[in-house]
């Protein structure tokens, strides 16, 4: 009998839908329509990307959701890499969001709220003597000081909230999951009801759409803008060990989640076409300080609008670093468990039963990224490294439906598992998802070569350490484990 202290499963189905939801609103649906204008200058396919992202996430929402059938343990993608493809391919996906995925995003979404912040109260530049001090010339870590000390202090305190319990970080996640709901609806009824007549600035240069299949080649390009907004749908599935029945209400959760979400970027970006013409998201994009969601505002709402819009996007990114920082060490502290990380990971805190450890760590790396600066470049490589995991995924439960694996119990019997519960459009929802992974991929490492290849070195760094704990002679035996 284990009495070692255990995660509980504390979380309802309403919580679980508003985490999914507070996950995916974050800092993109206020920003990524400046640069998809540069890239398609066409309101229309503007509109057009950001259903077909929303299209594609809802198809990888059908595909994880039969995934979710596997297992009640926590651990998200990690747990069905783990069962389907090995310990192997399951510790470089846990590495990959420990090293670049979910840390960045934290920093990345944190450090937005910091400087909406700082827009409605500056805090001025306490270090800014040091400004200039850098590392090889790349990483300035005292500049921008006053923003910086202030994430770090926000993923502090977050931390220590969901430290006292996954009630209290589920309670925090649905306040802010409400308002944001609330924020988003009264700028879209604020757009079609007080919007004035869109006319194109004449003065701006309105680049020329490509055609054929460089057009195509653009519009994925413009997607990978909306994946970042439509991205952090699977993030309930790694806290899936908190959740009460979890076969049941993960996928429910998913699939709610994510069609609210999808309703309210499809109105809201409409709401700024609108608004706006093409030719201003152009000029917000080649600006340095402007929102396009703040130059929305500010024109239906003038001098209100910019406080306005400030204050919402602080509520969503407060509340979207709160989702992910609370989802995210669960990963790290599942691998510890199965000996596939360091082992300090995996316990569980004997009174609050949260996994306190992998919570501390992940703040420090998290803040360390911070004060580097370069979590902007880490995020444009977590499109491309989410995009391998998902088309991993589609092609496991393709692999379980049909073949299965066989594994090995805790009494020495080998018994043979395979996916039995019923998947919403399958087979043809996995294949098409599949597909479509497999060509984001392909054009992303045509179209970014730098950055994928960056993404995939961040990935490599960590197979060393892979090995490191399979030598571990505190490692135990997995009651569950693939046989090789």
């Amino acid at each position: 009998m284990n009495n070692k202290p255990q995660l509980e499963r504390s979380l309802g189905l309403s919580t679980a839908i508003l985490l999914v939801i507070s996950s995916m609103i974050g800092s993109g649906i206020f920003k990524k329509i400046a640069p998809m204008s540069e890239q398609l200058p066409d309101s229309n396919l503007i509109l057009l990307a950001w259903l077909l992202a929303g299209v594609v996430s809802m198809l990888g929402v059908f595909t994880y959701a039969g995934l979710s059938s596997m297992t009640e343990e926590g651990g998200g993608q990690f747990e069905y890499f783990r069962i389907i493809y090995g310990k192997f391919f399951g510790y470089l996906f846990g590495w990959t969001c420990f090293a670049v995925i979910q840390s960045a995003s934290i920093a990345s979404i944190a450090y937005v709220f910091s400087q909406s912040a700082n827009n409605l109260l500056p805090m001025g530049d306490p270090l800014a003597a040091w400004a200039d001090i850098s590392i090889a010339g790349k990483i300035f870590p005292f500049s921008n000081s006053g923003v910086k000390i202030f994430t770090i202090i926000t993923i502090a305190v977050l931390t220590l909230i969901n430290y006292y319990g996954v009630k209290k970080g589920g309670l925090l996640n649905d306040v802010f999951s409400a308002a944001k709901i609330a924020g988003i609806v009264f700028l879209i009824i604020a757009g079609l009801a007080l919007h004035g007549t869109v006319t194109e600035d004449a003065s701006i240069n309105v680049p020329e759409l490509p055609q054929g299949l460089s057009l195509l080649s653009t519009m994925f390009a413009a997607m990978l803008a909306a994946f970042w907004a439509y991205d952090g749908w699977i993030n309930i599935s790694y806290i899936g060990g908190e959740v009460k029945n979890p076969k049941k209400n993960i996928p429910i959760a998913i699939i709610g989640g994510t069609a609210v979400v999808m309703l309210l970027y499809t109105l809201v970006n409409y709401v700024y076409l609108h608004v706006l013409p093409v030719s201003s998201f152009i000029a917000i994009k080649n600006s340095d300080n402007q929102i396009a969601a703040a130059e929305v505002a500010q024109h239906l709402l003038p001098g209100f609008g910019f406080t306005l819009i400030s204050i919402l996007i602080m509520i969503c990114t407060f509340g979207a670093t709160n989702a992910s920082l609370m989802s995210s060490p669960r990963i790290y502290h599942q691998m510890a468990k199965k000996n596939l990380f360091f082992k300090s990971f995996g316990e569980t805190h004997p009174k609050y039963h949260t996994p306190h450890i992998s919570l501390f760590y992940q703040m420090i790396w998290s803040s360390v990224l911070v004060i580097s600066g370069t979590f902007d470049q880490l995020t444009d490589m977590l499109i491309f490294a989410s995009f391998i995991a998902y088309g991993s995924g589609a092609a496991g439960l393709l692999y379980m439906k049909y073949v299965g694996k066989k594994i090995q119990m805790p009494d020495g019997t080998v018994q043979h598992q395979r996916i039995t519960a019923k998947v919403i459009g399958f087979p043809v929802i996995p294949i098409v998802f599949l597909l479509f992974c497999i060509a984001l991929v392909g054009n992303t490492l045509f179209t970014y070569t730098s950055e994928s290849l960056t993404g995939l070195a961040f990935i490599a760094i960590g197979i060393p350490l892979y090995f490191v704990f399979q030598k571990s002679k505190n490692r135990s035996i997995d009651p569950i484990d693939t046989l090789e």
